[in-house]
């Protein structure tokens, strides 16, 4: 099986070169790569790997029956299974928790890692979102945390062979105002295409890289629909299963409205939202889902200036989205590459997975009397920058309405992304979808 690069790969180099480390959690939803990712890391950096699967092997559960120092704890490890070694050095012994969510109570132990030092410790869990407080309050103070998520735009190029020179070459092209050739322009927009139609989970990504076609694509990603509910199935608690299967199951149709915005009262009949609220944060703390929240007037700070009952829902991987089309949408999807399906919906999905797999926030605005727009806003450090998504190319009335008329001074100038080339024109800089992912990048060059 080939191993697809990944921007973990660097962060978990830089951990273990860190002479201060702490013991390292790394959160994710499922099947994004963190047993993959961790695993070879591991085995190419460590003369020896403990690897205890909670899930797998629920004997584990009793390894901290008596205690939870460094030495209780491998003596019942070893007690439980003679074989595994643990030696003592620098780069000598990784120990590798996974599926943490199933037994959080592990963490409790980090604090006598981190003191004890003898071991390196990473803990790993696809839905530790969930359990997190308790985790957080056992551990704090002695972890490091790391979020993993799908595949991003430059981690798919990786994986198509395309090395940091060509995403060089893209950032470039974007600080100088440099259109792209007919060339990079029909390759680049064809690979972004196909990563929107696949979506970055590593398994999807995967099976396209090695077949060249998106043969038994969406097969894989409806069985990871199918185990996204199986555990809101298994882990969410009473009557909160069905309503957050509603939820899951009513982004789709919201998202193709042209009032974008998520109505708690069309997910089920009498639905209200203080009943759904922590149905709503449970999926996103679980990394299913990117909440965009609506500010509450275009100006900085974003943090504390929104409405938290007003708000938009992203899959946190478009390749979920496309796999919950209907069967219409998907065979003139995969056919045609008719990425307007769904009135604009996709190209939002791909630009908002972006940005959060950058590090935003995602924030939008709506006026009252749906005068004025915007499809996200991102901040600089002086400068707040509206981002607009155009699934054709037309008029940008609000964008011009939030630069031009001096209402709102955070705003200086606005980023829109289509489905063309570069350019700049009354304060407003356009680029093609396929640069979402080096926004964040590219502001931090701007003065």
């Amino acid at each position: 099986m080939i191993y697809m690069k990944r921007k973990i790969d660097a962060f978990l180099m830089e951990w273990k070169n860190n002479p201060g480390r702490k013991p390292l959690i790394v959160k994710g939803s499922r099947q994004v790569g963190k047993t993959e990712s961790i695993g070879r890391f591991g085995a190419m950096n460590y003369e020896n790997v403990i690897y205890i699967n909670f899930v797998e092997e629920q004997k584990y559960k009793m390894i901290t029956i008596d205690g939870y120092k460094t030495d209780d704890i491998i003596k019942n490890i070893s007690r439980i299974d003679p074989s595994k070694r643990f030696i003592t050095g620098e780069g000598k012994t990784l120990i590798f928790f996974d599926e943490l969510q199933e037994f959080p109570d592990i963490s409790t132990a980090l604090k006598f890692f981190s003191i004890d030092a003898r071991f390196d410790v990473i803990c790993s869990g696809s839905m530790l979102g969930i359990n997190y407080k308790k985790i957080e309050s056992n551990s704090v103070g002695y972890k490091t945390d790391y979020e993993m998520r799908s595949l991003d735009f430059e981690e798919f190029l990786w994986a198509k062979g395309y090395d940091g020179e060509s995403v060089n070459d893209m950032l470039g092209h974007m600080v100088e105002l440099t259109p792209f050739n007919d060339v990079e322009m029909s390759v680049y927009c064809s690979l972004f295409l196909d990563f929107c139609i696949l979506g970055g989970m590593p398994a999807v990504a995967r099976e396209y890289i090695t077949k060249g076609t998106f043969e038994d694509s969406l097969a894989i990603q409806r069985q990871l629909i199918s185990d996204y509910k199986e555990d809101i199935r298994k882990y969410a608690g009473g009557m909160d299963q069905t309503r957050i299967l509603n939820v899951f199951n009513q982004i789709p149709p919201q998202l193709a409205k042209d009032n974008k915005k998520f109505q708690i009262s069309k997910v089920a009949s009498g639905a209200r939202f203080k009943d759904y609220r922590g149905c709503i944060e449970w999926l996103d703390d679980a990394g299913m889902i990117n909440i965009c929240y609506c500010l509450n007037f275009p100006e900085l700070p974003l943090k504390g200036n929104y409405d938290e009952t007003k708000y938009k829902i992203y899959f946190a991987d478009s390749g979920l989205l496309v796999a919950m089309l209907d069967e219409e949408a998907q065979d003139d999807l995969r056919a045609n590459k008719n990425l307007g399906v769904y009135k604009g919906a996709l190209y939002e999905n791909f630009v908002g997975e972006a940005l959060v797999k950058s590090g935003y926030n995602l924030y939008y605005y709506k006026r009252d009397d749906s005068t004025l727009e915007e499809d996200f806003f991102v901040r600089t450090a002086s400068r707040l920058i509206p981002v607009e998504v155009k699934a054709k190319s037309g008029r940008s009335k609000s964008l011009r309405t939030l630069i031009g008329s001096g209402k709102y001074p955070d705003i200086s100038y606005g980023v829109k992304f289509t489905g063309g080339n570069i350019g700049l024109g009354n304060d407003i800089y356009t680029f093609p979808y396929f640069c979402a992912f080096l926004l964040k990048q590219y502001l931090k060059l701007q003065p």
